[in-house]
């Protein structure tokens, strides 16, 4: 008997999970009207406000609702985006804490998922109900215009 080495999808950070939660919690709020959207968006204001660098939105991506979480290593951002293609999809940024680079890459997640990635010490995520390649491209898209 031989034991042989497992080749495993790893997991995905911590900070997914945060960003699937809030996510859902704009689904929530969009079914609120009560809860009023806030989509004026102002990265540099963001920048200032919570040291993460927003990357440029893709033109056709309109911004439905920017909302500011608490998180572990401090603030985090939540952008909800009416997308042509995938339809409603959170653009959700947080400093996690570690400094690293980290390709996009997928996390599929059942009814919701997302395509992170990590630029130094900031780091994205693009949760949606789409098809997973589809949040990947759009993160590759994304990552692409912080460099």
């Amino acid at each position: 008997m031989s034991v042989t080495k497992v080749v495993a999808s790893p997991q995905p950070p911590a900070y997914v999970d945060e960003a699937v939660q809030a996510h859902r919690t704009t689904l929530v709020r969009e079914s609120m009207p009560s809860q009023p959207e806030a989509p004026n968006y102002n990265a540099g204001e963001i920048r200032a406000a919570t040291a993460i660098v927003m990357p440029s939105l893709p033109t056709d991506w309109r911004v439905r609702d920017v909302q500011i979480y608490p998180s572990r290593f401090g603030p985090s951002v939540e952008m909800a985006v009416e997308t042509k293609d995938m339809g409603l999809v959170s653009l959700f940024a947080i400093r996690p804490g570690t400094f690293d680079v980290v390709k996009p890459t997928i996390a599929p997640s059942g009814d919701i998922s997302s395509a992170y990635f990590q630029i130094g010490d900031v780091a994205y995520a693009v949760v949606g109900r789409s098809e997973v390649h589809d949040l990947d491209r759009a993160a590759e898209t994304l990552a692409k215009t912080l460099y």
